[in-house]
């Protein structure tokens, strides 16, 4: 017992001795940022075994008398209650060299982009082709093993296994490459079997068919079916790989297909598309942009739900759904689409200016940059369509003799825009 208390009283004694004393916090309290920012360079010299003498003769003479180790202990305390924001001086190599790196992972996620549709163009192009040589030189065995039926199902194995195995991947590429060629598999496959049909034409065909077809099961196996397994996982490479957050897009769009594709939504499009086309002039409109509306508002419901909840974890998919929300809103908002009457045309444009306006304000109020920036790049965008179309009211961009005064408009609105940029961008993001 008398052992233990010894103990007990060793380790009080060192827990105190590890808290500053109250002279050391009013030395602390009286250094300025040069003073303080002299002392966190000592200290990292004296860690990494460099000899401190010089420095210290150099830079003494700004600090007050006192002993070396009263500078050691506030140099120590320095350290370690410190947190380094480090700016590369203009035009420095440390700042190329971030710059650098910069550019080069642009290139990783250009280079990831590309391959990615290369390989799915030359699956494509290049699949029918290698099964039939396949057939024709090795037809007892391959006869059976690639059927189509059971050379799906190997194929649909082989996309489970690139996304199970691709998430622990180093590399950026090689992840991101497997990862969608994983789910280009595991959709195409899926797809495959419950249409029945293992060609990609035929079952691309039978999804076009059954979104606007009468039978509601056909709907869900052809569509929702292969969307809620791609959500899946899509999941499950977010929660193995948070740090690529670019699938937080992904996983919507393939979640709001899921939703979307549930055939009730056919019989309750007629009762939503009208929030954003009030006036009826259904019979001049495509239905593909009736139900790109009534989309649309299913996807402005579900993200007023998320920011509702007040939650940063679902920033990202609120991030994700904006940015999908505003680039349909830009396409319902184009003339093409009220080709006959223009009061749901006026009409739209009051909406998309409004969204954009409330999206911006819910980025500002959060501090949400990504978003706000969604919504400068949505508003830029916007304005250059309507400055285009306000003139095809009256004349024909080519076939118009004002065509270069038309251009230097253009011209001039994108440089009042990017000032505008500017001047805003001081108040926000400082």
């Amino acid at each position: 017992m008398k052992k233990i208390l010894i103990l007990f009283l060793l380790c009080c004694l060192g827990a105190y001795a590890n808290t500053p004393s109250e002279n050391i916090v009013s030395h602390l309290s009286s250094l300025n940022e040069k003073q303080k920012k002299t002392l966190y360079e000592f200290e990292v010299l004296k860690r990494n075994g460099f000899k401190t003498d010089q420095f210290w003769e150099e830079n003494k003479r700004l600090f007050p008398e006192f002993d070396s180790k009263t500078r050691d202990e506030l140099a120590q305390q320095i350290f370690e209650n410190s947190k380094v924001i480090y700016e590369p001086q203009k035009n420095s190599r440390v700042q190329i060299w971030m710059q650098t790196q910069l550019f080069t992972n642009w290139m990783f996620y250009l280079s990831a982009f590309i391959a990615i549709c290369a390989v799915i163009a030359l699956f494509k192009k290049y699949w029918s082709l290698w099964i039939g040589f396949l057939l024709k030189r090795l037809e007892p065995v391959l006869r059976y093993l690639f059927s189509p039926l059971l050379l799906t199902f190997e194929l649909l194995i082989v996309g489970v296994a690139c996304i199970f195995y691709a998430v622990s991947v180093e590399d950026f590429v090689v992840r991101t490459v497997s990862i969608h060629l994983g789910l280009f598999l595991l959709w195409s496959q899926s797809t495959a079997l419950f249409t029945r049909e293992y060609w990609v034409k035929k079952y691309v065909f039978e999804i076009g068919s059954n979104f606007w077809g009468k039978d509601p099961w056909e709907t869900i196996k052809t569509i929702c079916l292969p969307a809620v397994l791609v959500t899946l996982a899509l999941w499950y490479v977010l929660f193995k790989v948070p740090t690529d957050i670019f699938y937080n897009y992904e996983i919507v769009v393939s979640a709001i297909a899921a939703i979307y594709a549930l055939p009730f939504w056919r019989t309750l499009e007629k009762f939503m598309y009208p929030i954003l086309f009030p006036f009826k002039n259904e019979v001049y409109r495509e239905r593909s942009v009736n139900s790109l509306a009534a989309c649309t508002v299913v996807a402005v419901v579900l993200t007023i739900v998320l920011v509702l909840q007040w939650n940063a974890v679902f920033y990202n998919v609120i991030a994700a759904f904006i940015s999908l929300e505003i680039f349909s809103f830009l396409i319902l908002s184009l003339k093409m689409n009220h080709k006959y009457s223009f009061r749901n045309y006026y009409f739209i444009q009051l909406v998309t200016f409004l969204f954009l306006g409330a999206v911006f304000l819910y980025g500002f109020y959060f501090g949400l940059y990504e978003v706000i920036w969604f919504a400068i790049i949505g508003s830029t965008l916007f304005v250059i369509i309507k400055y285009m179309e306000v003139f095809s009211f009256f004349s024909n961009w080519k076939r118009g003799r004002g065509w270069a005064w038309k251009l230097l408009g253009l011209a001039l609105l994108l440089w009042l825009m990017g000032k505008g940029i500017l001047y805003v961008s001081k108040f926000v993001f400082s």
